[in-house]
């Protein structure tokens, strides 16, 4: 279906366009590596600062709000003017925004600073990393730049696997900036350490990532918002399927991430081993993505792998509801790898169908129209699961379940939708 310049279907396949992926991947690993920090905390932080379900709900979806304000403007901005620089821009974003949550962490609670209480600081923090976070779709823009339409889900899952491995290591790093005593104020040495990374990444970029975006390059129209880029790709067949889908997918693995902290502590973990479980998440994720998915959606298709993702996130949220009702962390470390996989799976999938369905001159806008679609379903996914959560310990999860029985409906009719036309890409022999 996709009307494909035949521009794109020359995309660079040489060392040259795989040594540039190489660095964007690290460029988003590091700066990741400082989200996959901070966010274990949030919900901990919060609670030390008297944040009520409802507040705490809001500062874990303030950082979505702003990826659904800002991720359509920067990919709009990005066709314009380059990959590049909203990267960089991003990156020093992160930079503020992860020293600013320093900041705030090391008040005491009921204190205040320039007339404002550490949870305002929270948000400002938030909010600061929410806006520099959007770029993402940048970053989805630029390997879309890069890879040929029969490699882009490949190409996607670069950022799942670079989110997989910051979500490794990022709490590792995070559990050695914590007390292990429960009782112990928050430590600043967590947001500190996460901006000191992403200026890692800040520095790299400028040195080392080259732009993408090929020179002459003529953006399409869209506007500069979600809602006007939404017009212009609902009128491609099956991209009102794929929207949803996404948005339910999303919705429900943020109810699983935002209460995840407040699981594990009704089960008795402490903040440093509560670390520990994220680093396991963030190492399936790894595994999955960076190895099982890629080596498999070229074989089996991102249609296929979708609605395998689908499933197996469903069946993950029951197998935790039942971990939450059994009081059990053996068995909700037995059943996460299953949400997690299924997660792994139709992510990427789903990117690469919404951008194999665009223009190569609108890839940053409307793969910004995905991020804010994604990020719709963050802002309400933790303010549900964690008003939720003060009601039974299990419904957010078979809320989760709920929400991706009906995603393997929605993914199943993409089955009939209007195959994609890959014949102008065949004529100029585009392939990796």
């Amino acid at each position: 279906m996709v009307e494909a310049k035949s521009a794109e279907a020359a995309k660079p396949a040489d060392g040259h366009s795989r040594n540039s992926l190489g660095i964007v991947f690290v460029t988003v690993f590091i700066d990741l590596l400082g989200f996959a920090i901070v966010l274990p905390l949030l919900p901990r932080y919060g609670e030390y600062f008297h944040a009520n379900g409802a507040v705490l709900g809001l500062l874990m979806a303030s950082f979505s709000a702003m990826q659904f304000i800002f991720s359509p403007i920067w990919g709009r901005v990005s066709d314009h003017v380059g990959r590049r620089p909203i990267l960089i821009l991003g990156l020093a974003g992160s930079t503020a925004s992860y020293a600013v949550f320093g900041i705030a962490s090391s008040l005491e609670a009921g204190s205040r600073m320039l007339g404002l209480a550490p949870l305002t600081w929270l948000f400002i923090a938030r909010i600061g990393a929410g806006i520099a976070g959007a770029t993402i779709s940048t970053a989805q823009a630029y390997i879309a730049d890069k890879t040929s339409p029969q490699q882009r889900a490949r190409g996607m899952a670069l950022i799942g696997a670079a989110f997989g491995i910051g979500f490794t290591f990022g709490p590792l790093i995070g559990a050695a900036c914590v007390s292990s005593d429960p009782t112990a104020p928050p430590s600043p040495a967590a947001g500190y350490v996460a901006s000191a990374l992403s200026g890692i990444a800040l520095i790299w970029a400028i040195t080392m990532l080259p732009e993408s975006l090929r020179p002459g390059s003529t953006p399409s129209r869209g506007g500069w918002f979600l809602l006007s880029n939404l017009r212009v790709a609902i009128e491609r067949p099956s991209i009102g399927l794929i929207l949803t889908s996404m948005f339910f997918t999303t919705f429900a693995f943020a109810q699983f991430e935002t209460t995840l902290a407040l699981l594990t502590k009704t089960l008795g973990l402490p903040d440093r081993s509560n670390f520990f479980v994220f680093a396991y998440i963030g190492a399936i994720l790894t595994i999955s993505q960076g190895v099982i998915v890629r080596r498999l959606v070229t074989r089996v298709g991102e249609y296929r792998m979708s609605l395998a993702g689908t499933g197996l996130m469903a069946v993950g949220l029951v197998g935790v509801a039942w971990a939450a009702h059994q009081e059990s962390l053996p068995i909700l470390y037995s059943v996460i790898p299953i949400c997690v996989l299924g997660f792994a799976a139709v992510t990427p999938s789903l990117q690469s169908l919404l951008s194999r369905r665009s223009d190569a001159s609108e890839q940053g806008g409307i793969l910004g129209v995905g991020q804010g679609i994604a990020a719709i379903a963050r802002i309400f996914g933790p303010v549900a699961g964690l008003t939720l959560l003060q009601h039974s310990l299990t419904l957010p999860y078979w809320c989760g379940a709920g929400v991706m029985a009906l995603s393997v409906f929605l993914v199943s009719a993409l089955r009939t939708s209007p195959p994609i036309d890959e014949a102008a890409f065949a004529q100029t022999g585009a392939s990796e």
